[in-house]
């Protein structure tokens, strides 16, 4: 299994299923993130910030943000070890995020307000892995 940690989708294809209905229900987003040792910002401004710090802005807003698109965080956490499986290198943390559905997800990164937090988010991150998740037990 080849693992490829990307910032933003580097494929029409993806976006275009991003785009799509999706499951229906609430989806949970798991995060797996990759920082940079140092922020990096696209706009060349200079900064003592680490990629976990400025990773970490975008967070706070994004925590913010969600429930105006009916979303939350659920949970996260720093990444510690790994006990089973192998990987070259491991990622830094887990976040995960709920939405009500699919389209509630792709509206909120689409948003004028998320598009000014993803500066730090771009800043802070090597790449990452986003997981679309739904809780298969029954709701009744």
């Amino acid at each position: 299994m080849e693992v490829v940690n990307e910032v933003m989708p580097t494929s029409r294809e993806r976006v275009e299923e991003m785009m799509e209905t999706g499951p229906e229900g609430p989806i949970f987003m798991v995060n797996l993130l990759k920082f940079k040792e140092r922020a990096e910002y696209e706009d060349g401004r200079e900064t003592d910030l680490t990629g976990y710090q400025a990773y970490q802005i975008y967070g706070r807003g994004v925590a913010q943000l969600l429930p105006k698109y009916g979303g939350e965080v659920f949970f996260m956490g720093d990444v510690t070890m790994l006990s089973l499986g192998q990987v070259e290198d491991l990622w830094d943390e887990v976040a995960i995020a709920k939405y009500p559905n699919r389209a509630a997800l792709f509206e909120m990164t689409t948003s004028e307000e998320w598009l000014a937090l993803a500066v730090h988010r771009s800043a802070g991150l090597v790449g990452q892995l986003n997981i679309e998740t739904v809780d298969p037990r029954p709701t009744s």
